[in-house]
């Protein structure tokens, strides 16, 4: 019975382990290592669009998956989308920008 117990045990662990990294594996990424460089890269790009005077940071998502950023909210001006596009477009290990952010005065 002991030996019953303990497999089960073990078992039961490891379900629960390979639901875990299942789960923070999201959005049908490669690995646990692929999706905390994307949340490395989200994170560095809302920085920087935070610190710059030119955009508004809380008004801009931004979105990261496979190195690829997609930015979306509102700008005021045409200059504040192109200058959150250089900006992500400038942090280490974006490969792709989609721009989906909308003007609105």
């Amino acid at each position: 019975m002991s030996l019953h117990t303990s497999l089960t045990a073990v078992i039961t662990s490891l379900v629960i382990l390979s639901a875990t990294v299942s789960c923070s594996v999201a959005r049908d990424q490669q690995t646990v290592g692929g999706y905390i460089d994307d949340a490395t890269i989200t994170t560095q790009v809302k920085a920087r669009m935070l610190s710059d005077s030119e955009v508004s940071g809380t008004s801009i998502s931004v979105e990261t998956l496979n190195g690829t950023v997609m930015l979306s909210g509102f700008a005021t001006t045409n200059t504040e989308k192109a200058t959150a596009e250089s900006i992500a477009r400038g942090v280490n290990g974006v490969t792709e920008v989609r721009n989906e952010i909308a003007v609105r005065p």
